[in-house]
């Protein structure tokens, strides 16, 4: 299935955190929290602003960013959870 985001929403698949700690001892998942990092999967045209015309984002597919705990809606695509989230709840973009 293709999911192509209206407007300013883009679509973000979570980034899996590290589960070992440094001496080796694994985390269980129920001890972890969400990771609130992950790589841009698609984005929408933009918004149109008040002189109608469109304001492109300035995020791109690919892009590794930073986002709040709580933002976006989650939804399962072909069996992968991702989230649909607007631009605004972006926080950074990860420069590596």
């Amino acid at each position: 299935m293709n999911i192509r985001p209206l407007h300013d929403r883009i679509i973000v698949r979570r980034m899996e955190e590290e589960r070992t700690t440094a001496s080796g001892i694994i985390i269980p998942d129920s001890a972890t929290e969400k990771p609130d990092r992950g790589e841009v999967l698609a984005v929408g045209p933009g918004k149109v602003g008040d002189d109608n015309e469109r304001v492109a984002l300035q995020v791109t597919v690919g892009d590794k960013v930073l986002f709040g705990k709580y933002a976006g809606t989650a939804v399962k695509v072909d069996g992968e959870e991702v989230l649909i989230m607007r631009e605004e709840d972006v926080l950074a973009v990860i420069e590596e």
